[in-house]
């Protein structure tokens, strides 16, 4: 029998209205209910509602008795089902109490199904509808003071009402891929389970995903982890792109049961198949969890590099660090780490790197070994747009946690509706548009534009221009390069070689990476999740 919760007395007209839709849930002998569960749900609220505790004197399948539970008092009720029928009916009643039960401040039997029924309509609206809060309102509303395990465990009830068990969701899994692939031609949606036919993992990629980043994102892929804070779901494992606007763009996801080497390398081998367009990518991710293995192993395209993550190389950095450094230190190193990092010069570089040297030795040798060729600006190859970090997704790493709680079909759909979501408002925004290039890259080379006037351009030989102000920098139209390094890096001509482009009569425009323009952003949400 479940324990007795005190009641909250309160003349708060509050209670009285959220509980008087009850009041007439029993009216006498001769009622009839379709079960004893139906009769004792009735009860309940009917006691809430005339704000009074009652206890159980027999209480099985077949008949309830209850009595007030303020001792002396008459009121009692007892109910019993009707031979040869399932119906419970109400056989005798007095409905007279003596104990002036708005007053009574104990005793009220709040089972977890009633606070389950009570709260279900809400958490259908907001899955995220916290135990502390469910405790907060039905105080509010009912006058009832739950604890939190009691919420808690309403909420679980309600949640599996609402959504079915997360095991059976797992059941769903090979109807769910094939409905994916249907409804969505092109999509690639595959998982796969352990020998105990338990889950191991399931692999997402819709086809307006890889359409639009195939035909109009930059050939740049952010992999990062976020874990399932739920039932039986370990972890997601995403790759996100920038799109022309520098917004996140979805490409794929999956749910695995752990991060681990061999949980990375098949998301990747997934992610190498759907994107059935080969061409040189490159990846900004961890090193570590296999990644740096599998990358260059799974993608050998040439033009294929790893950047590896600031984020998870300044964390590395600080934990290795065997000596006892302030916090002040340790953010002065990771400053000079920084700077290195965005460094564009080998000069630069390495000035930084001294920098650290100064304050300790140990960090500079863990710098020189973490293969600066994979992170610093003035050695690395690839394409990173001077995104850094792989924690670009976070637009899609929230979504993730808004929905983490509930069962794997229910939240894949979730993130579905999400990017369908995106992929809507972002195509609307930008047929408003009427800019060559994304507003924020608009504005970027209008930035750049106002430096010009201050340089004076030389010719050097052919194609190649000496532009001098406060260094003096060689511009190369042919390769579109800049010894300034920015004109590379950001996909945007550099001041210097606006400066150029504007003595040769051009249109700066002709000299932007076509990822970067309002065509290619429309392409890039040209398709649809449906």
């Amino acid at each position: 029998m479940p324990p007795s919760l005190p009641f909250v007395s309160s003349n708060d007209e509050k209670h009285i209205k959220a509980a008087q839709q009850w009041q007439n849930n029993i009216t006498g002998v001769g009622q009839r209910f379709s079960s004893v569960h139906e009769f004792r749900e009735a009860l309940r609220k009917y006691a809430i509602a005339h704000q009074f505790a009652f206890r159980y004197k027999k209480n099985d399948s077949y008949r309830v008795t209850v009595k007030c539970k303020t001792e002396g008092c008459p009121w009692r009720i007892h109910a019993s089902r009707l031979s040869t029928t399932q119906l419970i009916c109400i056989k005798k009643m007095n409905a007279t109490h003596t104990c002036e039960g708005a007053v009574v401040t104990t005793g009220y039997q709040a089972t977890r199904s009633w606070v389950a029924s009570i709260i279900k309509e809400k958490l259908k609206n907001f899955p995220n509808y916290k135990p502390k809060d469910i405790v907060n309102d039905i105080k509010q509303e009912y006058g009832i003071q739950l604890n939190y395990f009691q919420a808690w465990r309403g909420k679980e009830i309600a949640k599996e009402q609402l959504q079915g068990s997360y095991k059976e969701a797992y059941g769903q899994l090979p109807f769910f891929c094939e409905k994916i692939t249907e409804t969505n031609p092109g999509s690639l949606a595959t998982f796969t389970t352990k020998d105990d036919s338990s889950f191991h993992r399931l692999f997402v990629s819709f086809h307006a995903s890889l359409y639009g980043f195939q035909q109009g994102c930059r050939p740049l892929i952010f992999l990062d982890s976020i874990p399932l804070k739920s039932k039986y779901q370990g972890t997601l494992l995403a790759a996100t792109a920038a799109d022309g606007d520098d917004g996140v763009f979805p490409v794929a996801f999956a749910v695995v049961d752990a991060e681990t080497d061999d949980n990375w390398r098949w998301f990747l081998l997934q992610l190498k198949s759907a994107l059935s367009t080969p061409r040189g990518i490159t990846f900004v991710a961890d090193r570590e969890k296999g990644l740096r293995e599998s990358i260059a192993d799974i993608f050998q395209n040439e033009g294929t590099y790893h950047g590896y993550c600031l984020r998870y190389l300044t964390e590395q950095l600080i934990r290795d660090l065997k000596g006892q450094f302030s916090h002040e230190v340790k953010r002065l190193m990771v400053e000079d780490f920084y700077a290195a990092a965005y460094a564009a010069r080998p000069e630069s570089f390495q000035r930084c790197l001294e920098s650290i040297k100064s304050i300790s030795l140990e960090a500079y040798n863990w710098v020189m070994q973490s293969e600066p060729v994979h992170w610093a600006n003035a050695f690395f190859q690839g394409a990173r747009y001077n995104h850094m970090t792989s924690n670009f997704g976070e637009l899609f790493y929230s979504w993730v946690s808004d929905a983490h709680e509930l069962p794997i079909t229910q939240m894949v759909d979730a993130i579905r509706g999400k990017i369908m979501e995106l992929i809507y408002t972002r195509r609307a925004d930008s047929n408003q548009w009427l800019t060559r290039l994304t507003p924020s890259m608009e504005e970027k080379l209008e930035k750049e534009s106002l430096k010009v006037r201050s340089l004076q351009v030389l010719i050097s030989a052919g194609n190649r221009f000496e532009v001098r102000g406060d260094s003096v920098e060689v511009v190369d139209m042919d390769h579109w390069d800049c010894s300034c390094k920015s004109w590379q890096l950001t996909g945007l001509p550099c001041c210097h070689a606006i400066a150029v482009i504007s003595c040769l009569g051009r249109n700066p425009y002709d000299y932007c990476s076509r990822y970067l323009t309002t065509d290619s952003y429309r392409l890039t949400y040209s398709e649809s999740v449906h």
